[in-house]
């Protein structure tokens, strides 16, 4: 069998029926014998990037590892950028690339190419990987697959690079098939100290918390948490990672913290004695530069399947190195014979504090519409969608503040990466993992150029995503950071920056389009934007440039302490 064939033949046996690519020389074998075989759907992206993305959502909504295509050089760098996002998000991946022949490789040679296009892309992807590989043999095809598809999928999920000279890719290799992949080793249990530690802080707490982040999810644990939220009657904050966990209308959802987070969420935090966490990393914009308050008096118990993230930044927490699904099976089981306080009187405390400072009164824009408003009104008519798949920026945040997701819709946006241009490829992911579905897309007028050529790619292949762009003429977020900082000088986020007509664009791709301005129009551009449900369609909301993201954590300050009623106190550094 030709290795390229048995390529195809081993992804379709591993139940991967989807791949993205952007065709290149270096995968041409590849290409055949995708075309040849017939069993595997070939989604063409329009930059590789927009490839990767796509495979990362892909990943990210099924735990079966995404996979994209890549050819040798530019195409091969242009991955990177996917990649580093299903490495630093935990979404598991499989990117293969296209190498020059192994003759045409320089090897030891003091040149800088010798092969056209010839690049060393495994050691350019090894620090955002979980591992990165060049394949030397034709015989090693097989295990190399298989040890890729496994480490995708284990521990912490990730990506795999395997990269493919050419010659290899058309050698002829004597394998057979195997039946199925790796599984993943059982996991010893957790130590009767530990529960015994969990369970009595969980009855000793007067205001306790559950932080809940993006590895509930790439954990494959969504349902076992909502059982163990729903035993233990705790209140629940988020992450950015974390917004699905609960549907907007659980009694336990808080809402999300963090530099961005909404008020009453923040302030829970700073009121809390024990936090348990559940899959966040506890990064800097979550807690604020202020770790020592982060922590405080307060008990901390930290669940995570990577031990490196425990004790990084805010120390003095308990750690409990486990992966999701195990801790969580074994909590609901414990939890379902405990008797735990009623902790009614610190809900309703955050439920005030609430009702004192919505979300909707943080931005209050005279006459442009409110975008907090504007997402409680789009997630009112969306109750079809499948996910909402926003971008990178201040509609981000909005987003993430405001949005009223059901129990079965997802939430996926690029957290550690932080990319600009996430959300339209990682939609056509997201929608070919729901066929007939509609999906939600949120964009800034800034992000949504970035990978704005996808529309293409959404129109051929007829998916039914609603897209929304948000312009505010500007680079919003970078902008409002310019105004708090560098005295309103905003070079390249208005100074040197303009968009196209969103509209006009999207007609051109042969998708239906319109724009909305005023406040009172919205709902009726909302019902447009779902009529019909399966439709592609675009709607641009027009916003005033100067509209800023509230609350914003005064950098410098501890996390409750927020813009605009309090200053930062030095200068943020991320």
């Amino acid at each position: 069998m030709k290795v390229s064939d048995y390529i195809v033949a081993w992804l379709e046996r591993k139940g991967i029926h989807t791949v993205f690519e952007l065709s290149g020389g270096m995968i041409a074998h590849l290409l055949d014998s995708f075309a040849r075989h017939g069993k595997i759907r070939v989604v063409s992206m329009h930059h590789e990037q927009g490839a990767a993305f796509a495979a990362e959502a892909f990943g990210r909504m099924t735990g079966i590892p995404g996979v994209a295509l890549a050819t040798s050089g530019p195409g091969a760098i242009n991955l990177l950028t996917g990649v580093g996002s299903c490495y630093f998000d935990s979404s598991p991946g499989i990117f293969i690339t296209g190498q020059v022949n192994r003759h045409e490789q320089k090897g030891d040679r003091q040149v800088r190419q010798l092969g056209f296009q010839e690049t060393d892309i495994v050691s350019m992807a090894q620090p955002i990987t979980k591992a990165a590989w060049r394949v030397k043999t034709a015989e090693e095809v097989p295990e190399l697959l298989e040890r890729a598809l496994a480490l995708a999928r284990e521990g912490r999920p990730g990506p795999v690079l395997v990269d493919f000279p050419m010659d290899i890719q058309r050698a002829e290799i004597a394998a057979s098939l195997p039946a199925d992949a790796r599984m993943t080793p059982v996991p010893p249990p957790l130590d009767e100290s530990l529960w015994t530690a969990i369970l009595t802080q969980l009855r000793a707490a007067q205001r306790p918390l559950i932080l809940a982040g993006g590895g509930i999810r790439s954990g494959r644990a969504g349902e076992l948490f909502r059982e163990f939220a729903r035993l233990a009657q705790i209140p629940v904050v988020h992450s950015l990672m974390g917004v699905d966990v609960l549907p907007y209308t659980n009694p336990l959802r808080v809402g999300m913290i963090g530099s961005y987070g909404n008020r009453w969420a923040n302030w829970a935090v700073g009121m809390s004695d024990f936090i348990l966490v559940l899959g966040s990393r506890l990064d800097v914009r979550q807690t604020g530069s202020e770790t020592q308050f982060f922590k405080g008096e307060r008990k901390i118990f930290h669940v995570d399947c990577d031990a490196a993230e425990v004790n990084n930044r805010i120390v003095g927490c308990t750690a409990v190195i486990r992966g999701l699904r195990g801790f969580l099976t074994e909590a609901d089981r414990r939890l379902a014979s405990v008797s735990l306080p009623d902790r009614a009187g610190w809900a309703a405390q955050i439920a005030a504090k609430r009702a004192e400072w919505p979300d909707e009164r943080e931005v209050c824009p005279a006459a442009s519409i409110n975008p907090n408003e504007f997402m409680h009104a789009l997630s009112r008519v969306s109750g079809g969608a499948g996910a909402f798949v926003v971008d990178v920026g201040q509609h981000q945040m909005w987003a993430a503040q405001s949005l009223e997701l059901e129990a079965r819709q997802r939430f996926l946006t690029s957290g550690g990466m932080g990319s600009m241009g996430f959300a339209l490829p990682a939609a056509v992911g997201v929608a070919l993992t729901q066929p007939g579905t509609p999906q939600v897309v949120i964009a800034g007028d800034g992000s949504f150029q970035c990978n704005i050529q996808e529309l293409q790619t959404v129109m051929r292949n007829r998916l039914p995503l609603k897209i929304v762009v948000i312009n505010n003429h500007c680079h919003g977020m970078v902008r409002q950071f310019q105004e708090c900082y560098f005295e309103s000088r905003f070079q390249s986020t208005m100074w040197g920056y303009s968009a196209p007509d969103f509209v006009k664009v999207a007609e051109a791709y042969g998708m239906a389009a319109r724009r909305v301005a005023a406040p009172g129009d919205v709902e009726s551009a909302l019902r447009w934007l779902w009529s019909p449900p399966d439709a592609p369609m675009l709607l641009e909301v027009d916003l005033d440039s100067s509209t800023n993201v509230y609350p914003k954590m005064a950098f410098g300050r501890p996390i409750t302490e927020m813009e605009p009623f309090f200053k930062p106190t030095e200068m943020e550094g991320t």
